[in-house]
């Protein structure tokens, strides 16, 4: 019997055309998107009211925070530096080995640990690579991007999409018709197979072509280390000149002005530090008021500084005295940073941001878009991937990236490494993987035992392991499980199949599965790949139910398919994270992301019917 469109369908219909849009054209934000759904799907009863918050304690979300501060861990022990200076060992200097190597490790990463803190964590990484070895940053950070996303389908462990499929599998069970066999959930490596194909496409893609298609950017770093910061951020960003101290005498006309009046004045030099009688500071406030003797540290060419100086009666000392522990470079420097997609700093404008007075910050450049942005910075609104130079202390610097607002690309003296706990890290890391394979304890409990050990053992503290948490993530996630929910309880995943079907027929279920698998992967392009996967799974169980096909494999593709994101640089996190660092443009990811993804999908839809005829 055809099934009708009824109120309760149309109503998570609406819902669904709300979110795609909402989170393509980030009107609102995604997390807020998420929880708006939650509220609407709660009053409109669309699932029982006991239910409407049951995301929040699913094994999903719990697997993710669980498995998010194990890889914390890790990376206080050491186990990521580790093992990049095992890649710059065996690299021996060549880049064809490099690139290799860093690929295969991150590969490796990337099947255990979630695919933006991978990301987070190894784009530094690379930029220490690229330094030591001259290597162009260009030709790492795209590969090494995308072949995180190409291994992120390795096991249930890492990837959020295939950490929900039991729970949408389990919704969809408990909703079949009566008579039909109850659709079995994947163990931790159930798709590893498969995982692995796609993993080993991925390195050996960019091992054969990197050359061909991702040629040296004119305008791509060659080095990155703060020891390089003059010759590097000149060359591209502009940003020139020297360090010094300018002393306000009384005649000066800037007595009593304020910091932001003096920054906005005819070839004003850089203010990145004050001390005005005992008070020191870096990155001193735009309403900081200047008396006579305060001593200002400046950046600029030596003749714009002479002439600043001459104009406004200060005394100019072109080296640093007052404050050279201010400006020890163990201390203090400058720096690249990028605004990964979960930061709160996306859509403020960078003067309503509290990086001078929070955190003792100063941006000097950023590039937005491909354009390099150096004066007029304050009235610039911040997107994400952004990459913004900052002058600051390292302290504050790792300090401010522990809350994950941005994640610092240039190669510092980082947060407190751990590297006496690296076995107790590796220890409570395999005891959860052996608890999930070798015996029934289910994945969520697996993964927090690890992670408490971890806590329990010193490897990271709870506060630590807090920040760890990309909390936008958990609640997108959560809070979008429910709409999977409703669209099985409602009917709606049903009446969607039976329209597929109707326009393509039951005759051809692989040319079905590869248009589940391209809608699937264009929705992941333009919304989260959790969102996608929530939309597309019933109807791929649904599908799957009507045509006689297996369930099991049909939601596989769906889910595997929505880390297939190449295309443009917004896909993905991780690939939001790169784009600034290396240079790359639009351009780019489609000379290297089409075939790339033509390739994985054939590959996924062959590979996943071979494992589940």
């Amino acid at each position: 019997m055809a099934l009708t469109l009824t109120p309760d369908r149309m109503l998570v219909l609406g819902l669904l055309a709300f979110t795609i849009v909402m989170l393509v054209l980030e009107w609102i934000r995604a997390d807020l998107v998420a929880l708006l759904l939650v509220v609407v799907i709660g009053l409109t009863g669309l699932i029982p009211p006991e239910k409407i918050f049951n995301g929040f304690a699913s094994h999903a979300v719990i697997t993710i925070m669980a498995v998010t501060i194990m890889g914390e861990g890790l990376d206080r022990a050491g186990v990521l530096s580790l093992a990049i200076r095992f890649v710059l060992r065996m690299a021996r200097g060549k880049e064809s080995h490099l690139s290799l190597l860093l690929n295969a490790t991150v590969s490796l990463f990337s099947a255990f640990i979630p695919s933006q803190a991978v990301a987070a964590l190894m784009i530094p990484l690379s930029g220490r690579l690229s330094a030591r070895t001259g290597v162009p940053i260009s030709r790492l950070l795209l590969p090494m991007a995308f072949c995180v996303l190409t291994a992120t389908n390795t096991t249930l462990i890492a990837n959020s999409p295939l950490i929900m499929l039991n729970d949408l599998i389990s919704s969809a069970n408990s909703h079949l018709p009566p008579g039909t066999p109850t659709i079995p959930t994947f163990g931790l490596f159930s798709v590893t197979p498969v995982g692995l194909v796609l993993a080993a496409v991925g390195i050996g893609f960019f091992w054969l072509f990197t050359h061909r298609i991702l040629p040296e950017h004119e305008n791509t770093p060659q080095k990155v280390t703060p020891g390089r910061t003059e010759s590097y951020f000149a060359d591209t960003y502009g940003i020139t000149g020297e360090l010094a101290e300018l002393t306000v005498t009384v005649e000066s006309p800037l007595v009593g002005m304020r910091i932001g009046e003096i920054e906005r004045l005819h070839h004003a030099p850089r203010i990145l530090a004050i001390k005005s009688g005992n008070d020191i500071r870096m990155a001193p406030l735009s309403d900081h008021m200047i008396w006579v003797g305060s001593v200002l540290g400046v950046l600029g060419p030596r003749e714009q500084l002479n002439q600043f100086a001459n104009n406004q009666l200060c005394r100019l000392l072109l080296r640093m005295r007052t404050l050279n522990a201010l400006f020890n470079p163990s201390r203090a420097g400058i720096s690249e940073v990028v605004i990964p997609p979960s930061s709160r700093f996306i859509g403020r404008m960078i003067g309503k941001l509290p990086l001078r007075s929070r955190h003792g910050i100063s941006v000097l450049a950023v590039i937005h878009g491909e354009h390099v942005h150096r004066d007029d910075i304050r009235a610039l609104t911040l997107r994400a991937g952004d990459t913004l130079v900052v002058h600051s202390s390292w302290r504050e610097l790792a300090q401010t990236a522990e809350e994950r607002d941005l994640v610092v690309i240039t190669d510092i003296p980082r947060k407190e490494q751990r590297p006496h706990k690296i076995w107790q890290a590796l220890g409570f890391f395999f005891l959860a993987m052996g608890l999930a394979l070798f015996t029934h304890v289910n994945l969520p409990v697996a993964t927090m035992t690890g992670a408490v050990g971890m806590l329990l053992s010193g490897v990271l503290n709870m506060d630590e392991a807090y920040r760890a948490i990309h909390w936008k993530t958990i609640f997108v996630t959560a809070s979008l499980i429910p709409l999977g929910w409703a669209m099985n309880s409602s009917g709606t995943a049903t009446w969607l199949s039976q329209e597929v079907l109707r326009h393509m027929g039951q005759d051809a279920p692989w040319l079905i599965q590869l248009v589940l698998a391209v809608f699937t992967l264009l929705f992941s392009q333009v919304m989260s790949n959790v969102g996608a996967t929530v939309m597309m799974v019933p109807v791929a169980i649904s599908v799957a139910l009507a045509t006689g096909g297996n369930p099991s494999a049909y939601v596989l593709i769906v889910a595997v398919s929505s880390s297939n994101t190449f295309l443009i640089s917004s896909g993905h996190p991780a690939l939001m994270m790169a784009t600034g660092p290396g240079g790359y443009k639009r351009s780019d990811f489609l000379r290297v992301g089409l075939p790339l993804t033509l390739l994985i999908l054939l590959i996924t839809v062959f590979g996943i019917n071979l494992m589940f005829p």
